[in-house]
């Protein structure tokens, strides 16, 4: 299991991954723009967003520090812009995960298998805590 920071921002998360790579002396991994990934009819993507960054990486000793732009329609909130996110060993792990999670919680979205993933879900505990899980295959 590893644990890894996810970080929101408002359209600034370009500028902000290549200022992280400088302060830990690393390049910018993977960016992606909204545009750039396969079209999901679930979730639609605004004219407005589709330069923005939807994923961008950069590697911090073991770990990766992940970072998105905000679409339009879920503007950024201060104070939860970080999520922990935990990439499970398996799509069961997965499952006992985000189920005790939810525990009180809230479902922000329902276990299932993007682009991106074998299995993903997000929950806020009942702490308010905004949980990303999931099971990635890739590296």
């Amino acid at each position: 299991m590893k644990l890894e920071m996810f970080i929101n921002f408002d359209g600034n998360c370009r500028e902000a991954a290549e200022f992280y790579a400088t302060v830990f002396k690393t390049d910018v991994g993977e960016m992606m723009t909204y545009d750039s990934v396969p079209p999901d009819p679930n979730f639609p993507v605004a004219e407005e967003d589709k330069q923005k960054i939807v994923y961008a990486g950069v590697k911090v000793g073991d770990s990766v520090l992940m970072m998105m732009d905000m679409p339009s329609n879920a503007p950024l909130v201060v104070g939860n812009n970080v999520s922990p996110t935990v990439s499970a060993d398996s799509t069961d792990e997965v499952t006992r995960l985000f189920n005790e999670l939810k525990e009180g919680g809230k479902v922000l979205m329902d276990l299932q298998k993007p682009f991106f993933s074998e299995l993903y879900g997000m929950v806020a505990d009942k702490f308010g805590v905004i949980w990303q899980i999931l099971h990635y295959t890739g590296e």
